[in-house]
């Protein structure tokens, strides 16, 4: 079995049944895999398979709800799974659409599937004990939309969407759980423990994307900051948003450099 196309095949499931019976065969034969690191695959239609479920929406339309409420913890956690069921996508097509890499880069990203795919579980399920299944509520885009700007450069992919988008979840959890800790709540403090469990995680999803981002641009002779910089102007990348969580940036490999500028205020051009 090859995993180019097992990778390919689960990310083009659009029942979340299926894809995570895929991801799960992935992982069970993840070890005897073979990989077709310089084969060329033609990409199908309709990617990313993904359920006619949740609506999705612009970011701005996407209804803000306070935690202090059942209602506004379900949606909270419900927005988190979101984001997971897309990590998991956005892990899949790493390792199917970007040829002519290590084999250690297919499997680190079929790694990150794996783990994310038990993120989109355990949230899944702690969303089902609140009443509400993944689907329930409307949600927006803008993590695929970013895969889809960087669908022809591996190393702008590895740039703005693990050290960039996903990155972003390193700062915003601490924050999250402060205020759903803050409520009291058993199910508010339930999902704390989930977010503790995928916060360690994600500093090594981050982590993976450092690591590649910064091989490619060696690679190609790129110096990584300013190419960094260059590649989140064109694709229109967002910011960082502060506090950013520095110990948790610094496991995840991001330079002393790279913080301190983030951490200054833009002053325009």
């Amino acid at each position: 079995m090859e995993m180019r196309a097992l990778a390919l095949q689960a990310l083009a499931a659009d029942n979340i049944e299926e894809k995570l019976a895929r991801i799960g065969l992935l992982s069970a034969q993840a070890a005897s895999l073979s990989i077709a690191t310089e084969q060329a695959i033609a990409e199908p239609p309709g990617l990313p398979g993904r359920p006619a479920r949740p609506l999705l929406i612009e970011p701005a339309q996407v209804p803000r709800r306070p935690v202090h409420t059942p209602a506004g913890r379900a949606a909270l956690v419900h927005a988190i799974c979101h984001i997971e069921f897309n990590a998991i996508n956005l892990a899949l097509d790493a390792v199917w659409r970007f040829g002519g890499l290590p084999e250690a880069y297919y499997r680190d990203w079929l790694r990150v599937a794996i783990e994310e795919a038990h993120h989109f579980s355990l949230l899944h399920a702690h969303l089902r004990t609140l009443g509400h299944a993944y689907g329930d509520f409307a949600a927006h885009d803008g993590l695929w939309a970013m895969c889809e700007k960087t669908r022809g450069d591996v190393t702008a992919r590895m740039a703005l969407v693990p050290r960039t988008l996903e990155a972003r979840g390193l700062d915003a959890t601490p924050l999250i759980q402060r205020k759903l800790r803050a409520t009291g709540a058993p199910d508010a403090l339930a999902a704390c423990d989930i977010l503790e469990l995928i916060l360690r995680e994600e500093i090594g999803h981050v982590a993976i994307g450092n690591h590649w981002y910064r091989w490619l641009c060696a690679r190609q002779g790129l110096e990584p900051l300013a190419h960094y910089r260059q590649l989140a102007r064109t694709h229109r990348a967002p910011p960082p948003r502060g506090p950013l969580n520095l110990a948790a940036r610094q496991r995840a490999g991001f330079s002393a450099e790279e913080m301190a500028e983030w951490s200054t205020p833009a002053r325009g051009d």
